[in-house]
C-alpha cells in the first residue's frame, strides 16, 4: 500500500467508481484526507496546484505530502496539479511526487503537445506518471487567471493523446474551477465521444458544486479521476468558524483540528459519491 504511482490507481477504475484527487495546502488537510481514505478503505490522490504554492511552498509541503502518503494504510499517490512550468514539475519529481500534471491548455495545440512531451520524457526518468490537459476548464485555479470554458475537441484530444502518450487527460466538458455562479451544463455527449475515441484515462476538473448525479454521469462515461479542491477549503473554513462560534476562547490547536476535520468530512463525502468505499482492496 502507501505511496504508489497514480497510473496504478487509475488503471483499476471502471464505470463503477472514479478515484478522488484532493488538493491539500498543509499538514492538517493531508491528515484529514488520509483519515477519510483509511476509514473508507479507499485509494487516494493527494495533490497541490502550482497556483497555491505562494501559500504553501512546494519545498516545504511536498515532503509532508509524501510522508503522509507513505504512512497511509491505503494506496496513495502524490500529484502536482496544474503545473505550469518545467521548473515546478522538475521540483515535484525530485521531491518524490509519483505523478505530475502539466497544464499547457493555454498554449496553441502544437505548443501544448511539444511542452507536454518534454514533461513526459522528464517524468519517465523518475518513474512518474503524467496528466495533460486539452480544452479550457473555466474559473481560476489558485492564483492563476480565470479562463472561459472551451469544450475539448474530439479530434484534438485524439491527436494530443497519441503524440504525448500522457497517462491521463483532463478534458473540458463544461465544468469550472472554484464555486459556480450558475448551474453548470455538462457536455456528457462530448465526454462520451472522447471516451469512445481514446484509451487514455480521463480526468474531471472543477468538481466542487457538482451534484451526485453529475458525478455519476461522468464516471459511467469514462471519467477515472475527479479533482476536488475548493469544497475542501470551504468546508475547512466553515469548520473554523463553527469552532470559533461555539468556543470564543478557542486556541490555535482547536482551529488546527478544525481544518483536519473539515477536510476529512469533505473527502469522505466525495469518496462515497465516487463509489470508492472498499475499493482499496482492488490494489492488494
Amino acid at each position: 500500500m502507501s505511496l504508489v504511482n497514480m497510473k496504478e490507481l487509475l488503471a483499476k477504475s471502471d464505470a463503477t467508481f472514479a478515484v478522488g484527487a484532493f488538493n491539500v495546502s498543509d499538514m492538517e488537510m493531508a491528515m484529514g484526507a488520509i483519515k477519510a481514505a483509511e476509514e473508507m478503505e479507499a485509494p487516494l490522490i493527494l495533490q497541490i496546484a502550482e497556483g497555491r504554492l505562494r501559500y504553501s511552498p512546494l519545498e516545504l509541503l511536498g515532503p509532508i505530502m509524501i510522508a503522509a502518503a507513505r504512512q497511509c494504510k491505503m494506496p496513495t499517490a502524490v500529484h502536482l496539479d496544474h503545473g505550469r512550468t518545467l521548473e515546478t514539475v522538475r521540483l515535484a519529481l525530485t521531491l518524490g511526487f509519483t505523478s505530475v500534471m502539466f497544464d499547457g491548455s493555454h498554449f496553441p495545440l502544437e505548443e501544448n503537445i511539444a511542452k507536454t512531451k518534454e514533461v513526459v520524457a522528464l517524468a519517465e526518468k523518475f518513474g512518474a506518471s503524467v496528466e495533460g490537459e486539452i480544452g479550457s476548464i473555466g474559473g481560476a485555479e489558485g492564483d492563476m487567471a480565470s479562463a472561459d470554458i472551451q469544450v475539448t475537441s474530439v479530434s484534438e484530444a485524439k491527436r494530443f493523446a497519441a503524440e504525448t502518450k500522457v497517462d491521463a487527460l483532463a478534458v473540458a466538458i463544461g465544468t469550472a474551477h472554484g464555486n459556480y455562479k450558475e448551474t453548470p451544463h455538462l457536455r456528457i455527449d462530448r465526454l462520451q465521444e472522447i471516451h469512445e475515441a481514446l484509451d487514455t484515462p480521463l480526468v474531471l476538473h472543477g468538481g466542487t458544486g457538482l451534484t451526485a448525479t453529475d458525478f455519476h454521469n461522468c464516471l459511467v462515461n469514462g471519467i477515472t479521476k475527479i479533482n476536488i479542491a475548493t469544497a475542501s477549503y470551504d468546508r475547512s473554513a466553515a469548520k473554523i468558524k463553527e469552532v470559533h462560534q461555539a468556543k470564543p476562547e478557542a486556541n490555535y490547536f482547536d482551529f488546527s483540528e478544525a481544518i483536519s476535520v473539515g477536510t476529512y468530512e469533505n473527502v469522505k463525502k466525495h469518496m462515497e459519491i465516487f463509489g470508492l468505499k472498499g475499493k482499496a482492496g482492488l490494489y492488494n
